[in-house]
């Protein structure tokens, strides 16, 4: 078996993990939680969690009638198909929404697994940093996509890190140059996929920029 298969086996397998655990966390959340702003702006819990599963609902012609109809905006048909599915279904069908597709081989455009794992962790943690939760990201996990952060990444998805240098601090990793800006390993990845962080989870110089206020 060669190494990018090899990989790519031990990636879809911590993809399966991070679905199963996470469903777990989603189905003790309370009615209240559900409607809980998330990290991603404009989104409650329940919407995060609705967008989490499209690649696993829609198909290709249908995603794509999705884009069409919002204009060839990405961002515009991801925003529509939240809203309408989190309203369309309740909290317990969008947990099964996650647990039945543990396995799911559904990938982003671009980035195969290692993109699809960034979308279940990034996302999740939307959900659980905004609810106060004290779940922690396997580290492997974390590490795997902390290796993907580069200028392309960080402008894709609206990171501006001028003048930063972040700093793990329960991972070898850092990244950028300026000002050490440092945090747990899973909320600089946050940072770097475009999102801020609750005040006390950052610390140094300027983190008041990547903090929610």
């Amino acid at each position: 078996m060669g190494k990018t298969t090899e990989n790519a086996h031990h990636i879809r397998a911590e993809i399966a993990a991070e679905r199963r655990e996470l469903a777990d966390v989603l189905e003790k959340l309370s009615p209240e939680q559900w409607d809980t702003p998330s990290l991603c702006a404009g989104w409650r819990v329940r919407e995060v969690v609705a967008h989490m599963s499209l690649g696993f609902r829609h198909t290709l012609p249908r995603t794509l009638l999705e884009l069409l109809k919002a204009r060839g905006s990405l961002h515009r048909m991801t925003d529509r198909c939240a809203r309408a599915d989190a309203f369309r279904h309740p909290p317990a069908e969008l947990v099964a929404h996650i647990r039945d597709n543990v396995h799911h081989p559904w990938t982003p455009p671009v980035g195969g697994y290692t993109s699809a794992l960034g979308h279940d962790v990034v996302h999740g943690l939307d959900v659980t940093v905004a609810l106060g939760l004290s779940r922690e990201v396997p580290a492997e996990r974390v590490r795997v996509l902390l290796e993907t952060v580069d200028a392309k990444s960080l402008k894709f998805f609206g990171a501006d890190l001028t003048g930063v240098e972040l700093r793990a601090d329960d991972l070898d990793w850092r990244h950028g140059s300026g000002t050490p800006v440092h945090g747990a390993a899973q909320d600089l990845l946050l940072v770097a996929f475009g999102r801020k962080v609750p005040p006390g989870r950052l610390r140094g110089e300027g983190c008041e920029r990547f903090l929610l206020t």
